[in-house]
């Protein structure tokens, strides 16, 4: 649950270069889905075919197309991009938890950390020797910070992250529940007795206005460091391994797995349930579609790619219709084989 901090129309208008129809003064507590927003609440419409729904919506505000349909019985905020106004506006009228800046007497603190007065340091935390937990940042129950750790300003690290020794996270990065950075790496080698483990004595580098969902994990690099870029976001369960370097502003869905030493350059869009091979280069500009397989080594250039292995949508659409008519072709491979099977009892009659 969030905090609310409650707007004008005109208020919130302007957050977003906003053009308001109707009036501006009523009171804007909550943001709230088309069909179930009430009053003093906001909600948008992206799209024509939202726009029969919005015309018997109960909400005190819409946030509209500039253009749309007659929707003059409600208060409007015109704008160019409905769903990133809704967006903006809603981290206004529901601000992140607030917590005052305080160690709980249940955390564990290292006598040689170093905490940031304005930081919050929840029960049962722990945190290890010369780490560092920058201001603002907010730290919750059970979290568990290893020796030598930097965490930048303004972050919030949720309940039970686990951080090894040596990371760095920057400033503004949410690591939601379960996260754990910095894990050794899979690497082994293979001996006459088994597997022998190679040494995983690399780090881990979260830049700025990172996200990291639930139970997501990023291992550490075996020499070197494994990097997630400046605003990137993954969702929940997803497996980034060693020595990885993904860039900027890549958005990465939910139960992906990432082989060692694959780069994912900036941009970059991947669905839910990728499986990469290792040493794997997705290029800026790429959109990976859910349950793609990516074969070790491989170049994913710019464009939709689709399927296992992973190919341009178009290839993958067409081998879709192929299969689908697989029947088909069979029904027919019968009928010619009979025929053709007619011909040679002719012929040898003949």
């Amino acid at each position: 649950m969030t905090d609310t901090n409650a707007q004008s129309v005109n208020s919130l208008a302007q957050l977003v270069a906003g053009t308001v129809i109707g009036n501006g003064d009523v009171l804007i507590e909550r943001i709230a889905n088309l069909d179930i927003a009430r009053e003093n609440e906001i909600a948008y419409v992206d799209g024509e075919k939202f726009f029969e729904s919005a015309q018997g919506s109960e909400a005190s505000c819409l946030i509209v197309p500039r253009e749309h349909p007659d929707l003059t019985s409600h208060t409007l905020i015109e704008v160019d991009n409905p769903k990133l106004a809704f967006s903006i506006i809603g981290a206004v009228l529901h601000p992140p938890k607030h917590r005052e800046p305080s160690v709980h007497p249940a955390a564990h603190i290292a006598e040689t950390a170093d905490i940031a007065l304005t930081a919050y340091i929840g029960p049962g935390v722990c945190v290890g020797n010369y780490s560092h937990v920058g201001a603002a940042t907010r730290i919750e129950a059970g979290v568990v910070i290893g020796d030598n750790v930097v965490i930048g300003a303004d972050c919030v690290i949720h309940p039970n992250v686990v951080l090894y020794d040596g990371v760095t996270i920057g400033d503004n990065v949410i690591l939601h529940t379960g996260v754990c950075i910095g894990a050794d790496g899979f690497g082994y080698v293979r001996d006459r007795m088994g597997y022998h483990k190679f040494p995983q004595i690399g780090t881990v580098v979260i830049e700025d206005d990172v996200e990291l969902g639930a139970h997501t994990c990023v291992d550490r690099a075996a020499l070197g460091r494994t990097r997630i870029g400046r605003g990137t976001k993954i969702d929940n369960m997803v497996h980034v391994g060693h020595n990885c370097d993904i860039g900027e502003r890549v958005v990465i869905a939910a139960q992906t797995g990432i082989s060692g030493s694959v780069v994912i350059e900036d941009d970059a869009v991947i669905g839910g349930q990728v499986g990469f091979g290792d040493h794997t280069r997705v290029q800026s500009g790429a959109v990976i579609g859910s349950k793609a397989g990516i074969l070790p080594g491989k170049i994913v250039r710019p464009g939709v790619w689709w399927g296992i292995p992973v190919q341009p949508l178009a290839e993958y659409k067409k081998m879709n219709a192929h299969l689908g008519r697989l029947p088909q072709m069979r029904d027919e491979i019968k009928e010619l084989r009979a025929e053709v099977e007619k011909l040679r009892k002719r012929l040898a009659e003949e």
